[in-house]
């Protein structure tokens, strides 16, 4: 039997717990070394090496649709924390050194959250659909993926059926954070905006380096496991001759191994038990 945490026998203490957990979060950012970026600029660099967009809004949730209004609010006030940052040569990007600032205007509002493997409502919620567009906007450039954490459970199909699985990130202030660095001898800024119905994301860069990226899947397969179904794909990133389209070389990034917690459509071949 799996043990329980102190905060599911007494989950009176989980306020104490969270505050406490994001202290020594920040803390521990404030003395590791890093330079985080933090400076942001109007007028954007010359150069937009990506661009993206995704739905805002999910009707396939299984909740009401006021909890995707919501989301969208949150990521309003999110988005402001980081459209315009800056990512200069030897910083840090930091998903919550941002985004800690966001509610310095408004209140979050309720949205949908996993939290111990169940969807719910919290305050906030809906800020892994702006993480996991940032996320995909990091894939596409040659900054390295300091921190990211995907998500153990799937809970309903993404809007987007051309988006490629496994290229998620999930985040949880206080516990887990997405975090790029910026090795090259670049400049990167962010873009963020929302006009309905899409959420869009640009990336820019202060030289053309003459290349760009593709991120696709591989080896996708479902299997059983314990009565659960899961989903394993490897995300391969390929370096692409702007000008040519040729593509000239291909690197295995990570394999994720996720669970399935909707239906599958009809026909989709599932492995049996491992």
């Amino acid at each position: 039997m799996k043990r329980k945490r102190m905060t599911q026998i007494f989950p009176f203490i989980l306020p104490l717990r969270r505050t406490q957990r994001k202290l020594f979060f920040y803390a521990k950012m404030y003395f590791d070394r890093n330079h985080y970026a933090k400076a942001k600029a109007s007028e954007f660099l010359p150069f937009c090496i990506y661009e993206t967009k995704s739905k805002l809004l999910n009707e396939n949730t299984g909740f009401d649709m006021k909890y995707q209004e919501n989301k969208v609010f949150n990521l309003r006030l999110a988005a402001e924390t980081i459209n315009g940052l800056v990512i200069r040569p030897g910083e840090t990007f930091s998903f919550w050194q941002r985004v800690r600032y966001a509610e310095k205007k408004e209140r979050y509002k309720d949205g949908l959250c996993v939290v111990n493997g169940k969807l719910v409502t919290v305050p906030g919620g809906g800020s892994c659909h702006l993480s996991n567009l940032l996320f995909w906007l990091f894939l596409h450039t040659p900054l390295t993926i300091a921190e990211r954490h995907p998500h153990q459970l799937k809970d309903f199909p993404s809007p987007d059926e051309d988006e490629p699985d496994g290229v998620d990130a999930t985040v949880s202030e206080g516990w887990l954070d997405l975090k790029v660095k910026n090795n090259t001898n670049l400049t990167f800024q962010i873009e963020i905006s929302i006009n309905r119905p899409n959420l869009y994301g640009r990336i820019f860069v202060d030289q053309d380096k003459g290349y760009c990226y593709e991120v696709i899947n591989r080896d996708k397969s479902f299997f059983k496991k314990d009565g659960k179904i899961f989903e394993q794909v490897s995300v391969c990133r390929q370096v692409l001759d702007s000008k040519s389209q040729q593509v000239v070389s291909e690197s295995l990034l990570y394999t994720d191994v996720f669970e399935i917690g909707y239906s599958l459509p009809e026909g989709t071949v599932i492995q049996e038990e491992r």
